[in-house]
């Protein structure tokens, strides 16, 4: 975590290498003990929908998944990270089953946000629809249905499982504390905050990222868990300003911008429009290629070119290694039309050296690095999974086995990828400071110096080609 380890920390699902978190942990210190400081685990809660993002609570684990014992097991090995979902919660959770129940009379109704309160006339006009962020051709709602045969339209930005949080409700800020120290105590060191822009509304905005009341509540998330050492992380797939804003407040953030920049450097060998994000972008920050969502496109808007933006976007479909466009729509139910559904390495055309050198530029770029588990074995499409699933998000979520991944880890391109991690979270230079150094437009230098030490990348996009030269009187080529 930033402040922590500052190592590479993986991303992963609790059943996607090996089908718990046991045998995750097996297999994490079989195979890449060296290579990993850190582990984002993936919603292990008891859910009822969106692979675990549609939680019935946070006080247990999932038995399909382990329990706390494992949890803290795996904990002590490895910082762990945590999801806590700020903006909605399962329908099938005691709290919403109680106001369905038992509808004004629930004691947890104002948990929820019934269109009949909110609007003035019980409805959204079309022009307040209009401005809303949303996810669905239409105002976000679902309906409720009570015993007494009333109906009432309840907001729901994701799935019809995921009913949203009313955050201006006492009864939703005390089941936030209650979580948000539940999960500190238990040796998280660091609480991803999902969906986090959503949380807000107010009639008249677009009930996305809506200030100042995001800030009181990022505040309040933050001062439950500072206490125990926990960091926030707040999750916002969107333009970039908003990860500058965050980090201009000190909250680390998200990279999102640089998966789509790096892919426009390869696919062009132009380097301008990354080294301008790598000389601007927040120093606090977790660094992403690739996550169990699709790699962005709007997180990069005015940091490229429209023109250049949708050349890039083509060209993932053009060299995306079986990608479909289709496979990112909501055909294939994507519900985000503004991510493209593709493993990082298949949109590199499934080639070694230009995935390497897309991860040593990831592992120079300021922040801590996050791996994907799929990219971490270096993972092509799954396309066989996403049209049994018809989910175009499982296209990158392969679920791999123990024998699988002891194949996949004996591949060139996956040792020099585990070195690279390696080299990453050993060199002390890594704690120092970064220049960004003039080079040429196919070029990019990188230098990082702490005290006598220093690591640089020297790398041609051109080529797809990189050195890397470090304070060892030695050096790592690409093959």
């Amino acid at each position: 975590m930033p402040g922590a380890n500052n190592k590479v920390i993986l991303i992963t699902y609790p059943n996607s290498m090996g089908r718990n978190i046991s045998e995750l942990h097996y297999i994490l210190n079989r195979y890449f003990r060296e290579a990993l400081g850190g582990v984002h685990l993936l919603p292990f809660y008891v859910s009822t929908g969106d692979r675990g993002f549609a939680p019935i609570g946070y006080q247990k684990v999932d038995e399909a998944f382990g329990d706390w014992t494992d949890i803290a097991r795996l904990a002590a090995d490895y910082s762990l990270m945590a999801d806590f979902m700020l903006n909605h919660i399962s329908a099938g959770s005691a709290y919403y089953q109680d106001f369905l129940l038992k509808k004004d009379a629930s004691a947890y109704r104002s948990m929820f946000i019934q269109y009949k309160d909110f609007w003035e006339s019980g409805e959204p006009t079309d022009e307040q629809t209009a401005v809303i962020y949303k996810r669905k051709p239409r105002a976000p709602f679902t309906i409720a249905r009570f015993p007494d045969k009333s109906e009432e339209k309840i907001w729901c930005t994701f799935g019809d499982q995921q009913i949203d949080l009313d955050v201006r409700s006492e009864k939703t800020l005390e089941f936030i504390k209650e979580s948000l120290t539940f999960l500190a105590e238990r040796g998280i060191c660091a609480i991803r905050l999902d969906a986090f822009a959503y949380t807000v509304k107010k009639p008249g905005t677009s009930c996305f990222f809506v200030e100042p009341e995001i800030w009181s509540l990022l505040e309040y998330c933050a001062g439950i868990l500072s206490p125990y050492g926990v960091h926030v992380l707040p999750e916002i797939h969107e333009h970039h300003d908003y990860q500058l804003k965050l980090a201009a407040k000190g909250y680390p953030v998200y990279d999102f911008a640089l998966p789509m920049l790096l892919l426009n450097a390869l696919y062009t060998g132009k380097t301008a429009y990354l080294k301008n994000w790598l000389h601007i972008c927040p120093r606090l920050q977790y660094t992403t290629l690739d996550t169990h969502d699709g790699i962005g496109v709007a997180d990069v808007r005015g940091l490229i070119p429209d023109e250049e933006l949708y050349k890039t976007r083509d060209e993932i479909f053009k060299t995306g290694a079986n990608v479909k466009e289709i496979y990112s729509s909501t055909r294939y139910n994507n519900l985000d039309v503004y991510q493209i559904n593709c493993t990082y390495y298949s949109a590199l055309g499934n080639d070694d050296d230009a995935y390497l050198l897309a991860r040593a530029v990831q592992f120079f770029t300021p922040g801590t690095p996050m791996i994907y588990y799929v990219g971490l074995l270096a993972g092509a499409n799954d396309v066989e999974l996403v049209e049994r699933t018809k989910e175009g998000r499982d296209i990158n979520r392969h679920g791999y086995t123990l024998q699988e991944i002891d194949r996949e880890v004996k591949r060139p391109v996956v040792q020099k990828l585990l070195r690279l991690m390696t080299f990453r979270n050993t060199h002390p230079a890594f704690n120092g400071d970064i220049t960004i150094a003039p080079c040429g437009e196919h070029q990019l230098k990188i230098l990082w110096s702490h005290l006598s030490h220093f690591a640089e990348l020297e790398a041609d996009f051109a080529k797809r080609s990189y050195v890397i030269r470090y304070s060892a009187d030695n050096s790592i080529k690409q093959a």
